[in-house]
C-alpha cells in the first residue's frame, strides 16, 4: 500500500508541475500576441495563439489529473485509518 502511494504521490507532484510549466509557456506566447511589433506575420500571429491556447488547455488539463491524484490520495489516507 505504501508503494502506491508513493507512485500517486509522484505522479501528483508531476502533474502540478506539468501545469505549472506549461502555464508559464501560455503564457509567454500570449505576450507575444498582445505586444504589438511591426515584423509580426499573420502567420506568426496565428501560430502564438494556437501555442498559447494548447499550452493553456494542456496545462488545464494537468491541473485536473493533479487534483484527481490529490482526491485519490486523501481517498487512500483515511482508508488507511480507518484500518489502523
Amino acid at each position: 500500500m505504501k508503494q502506491q502511494t508513493k507512485v500517486l504521490y509522484e505522479k501528483m507532484v508531476d502533474f502540478k508541475r506539468f501545469g505549472t510549466v506549461l502555464l508559464a509557456v501560455g503564457i509567454f506566447f500570449y505576450l507575444g500576441v498582445i505586444i504589438p511589433v511591426e515584423a509580426k506575420t499573420e502567420l506568426a500571429l496565428n501560430l502564438m495563439v494556437l501555442s498559447s491556447t494548447s499550452s493553456i488547455a494542456l496545462s488545464i488539463l494537468f491541473f485536473i489529473q493533479y487534483k484527481q491524484c490529490q482526491l485519490k490520495l486523501f481517498e487512500m489516507d483515511d482508508h488507511e485509518d480507518l484500518n489502523n
